[in-house]
């Protein structure tokens, strides 16, 4: 079942209590990161370096953010920030879950006031 198909069947009390449930939810917006880590494995180029002989350097890990049309940026991630850097990657999957299911709730309130303008 959609979401909106089944947010037709809740009282307007319940979709204001649900939305309030769902702020109350979102993380902290200062802890949020968008973005994805990658792990990689480098070599450094030096002849007589271990990687030279195919083992490489690593892991280093990449936080990658898409800016736009085919362009990236990022940087390197310290091994004692990865927990952290995970921990904001994934609150901005929730900030961004809740906000789509507010958005579904309000647009059902919406919905609800034209009808009720209509019969009027």
């Amino acid at each position: 079942m959609k979401a909106s198909s089944e947010l037709r069947h809740l009282s307007e009390l319940a979709l204001r209590q649900r939305r309030q449930g769902l702020v109350k939810l979102v993380p902290p917006l200062a802890e949020i990161l968008r973005g994805s880590l990658v792990e990689r494995y480098v070599t450094c180029g030096h002849p007589a370096c271990k990687c030279a002989r195919g083992k490489r350097h690593g892991p280093v890990w990449y936080l990658t953010v898409t800016l736009g049309r085919g362009r990236t940026t990022g940087g390197i991630i310290a091994k004692e920030n990865l927990p952290q850097v995970r921990g904001w990657i994934e609150n901005y999957h929730q900030v961004k879950d809740r906000l789509e299911k507010i958005s579904e709730i309000n647009r059902e309130l919406l919905r609800r006031q034209r009808q009720r303008r209509r019969k009027e």
